[in-house]
């Protein structure tokens, strides 16, 4: 798929949330002759960031709008990209277009983060456009597979690695995060809806009353896609603050699932980890 949208895509619209992300995705299509227009997402894309691309602002809940835009700028292949709290339905602000599919978003929130995606999806899909995921349009944000950096996991990391990743398969079916730490073979803590900075910051918290005996450099976070999910939407991401947040925690590095993560602003991530003595490991899926 990947070729096929480098070869026939003169433009991709990128629905632009929080954090660098957006704007990675971005440059990477630059990078490809293809362009992208940021249709940003006011009260969550980055002002100062947003303004050196081809752009436009827009409000949660304008969906008559945003198709329209989207339709001026020849953008039939879209991307849902960057960080988003999910709104309540007072929050939404409702233009006619969107009152028209109102039943199919009050839908698409009765459920977890996936599920809302993909429910969102769906009304795209039917009034036209093609959803497109960062595999399909910058593969070369994702994870490879292996270490990293210069730190590896031990064994006993190695086990705790395991350990996380059978307790996030055996969550998927609730749709609730896609992050655990595991520390010397206990689970201390799995994303919630706060996501992984949250996590990160329970872990030390956790640390620091006490509640965690551990030394510090034990335990790993490791991060992967839920069972089934919709790999088009909101696949896991890292960048150099989820390594100022595994620093934070104690912990001794990360697991990813390569192929399947999204990465911002790798060299400067792997710097941050290599200083740290922290480990970033792509798992094979």
């Amino acid at each position: 798929m990947t070729d096929q949208v480098c070869t026939t895509s003169t433009s991709v619209g990128l629905i632009a949330g929080g954090g660098v992300l957006p704007f990675a995705v971005a440059d990477s299509l630059l990078a490809r002759n293809i362009t992208p227009t940021l249709f940003a997402l006011k009260g969550f894309c980055d002002p100062a960031a947003v303004g050196r691309f081809r752009h436009h602002w827009i409000s949660l809940g304008q969906f008559g709008r945003l198709k329209r835009l989207l339709r001026a700028e020849h953008c039939r292949d879209l991307v849902f990209i960057g960080s988003l709290v999910r709104p309540s339905i007072a929050q939404v602000r409702l233009d006619w277009g969107t009152v028209r599919v109102l039943s199919g978003i009050v839908a698409a929130l009765r459920g977890g983060d996936d599920h809302l995606l993909s429910g969102v999806g769906r009304i795209f899909e039917r009034e036209g456009f093609r959803l497109l995921g960062i595999r399909d349009v910058a593969p070369d944000l994702l994870m490879p597979q292996g270490s990293l950096t210069r730190t590896t996991p031990d064994p006993g990391q190695l086990a705790d690695i395991a350990k996380a990743r059978a307790v996030l398969l055996a969550l998927s079916p609730f749709d609730i995060g896609q992050g655990a730490v595991v520390i010397d073979d206990h689970v201390v803590a799995v994303e919630d809806i706060g996501g992984t900075d949250a996590l990160l910051e329970t872990v030390a918290r956790l640390r620091a009353k006490g509640a965690i005996q551990a030394k510090p450099r034990r335990g790993v976070l490791v991060k992967a896609p839920k069972s089934g999910q919709d790999l088009r939407f909101d696949l896991p991401a890292l960048g150099p603050r989820t390594i100022e947040g595994v620093a934070a925690a104690g912990l001794a590095g990360i697991a990813v699932v390569a192929g399947n993560t999204v990465v911002a602003e790798s060299q400067t991530m792997i710097e941050a980890a290599d200083r740290a003595g922290l480990f970033v490991v792509g798992l094979a899926t």
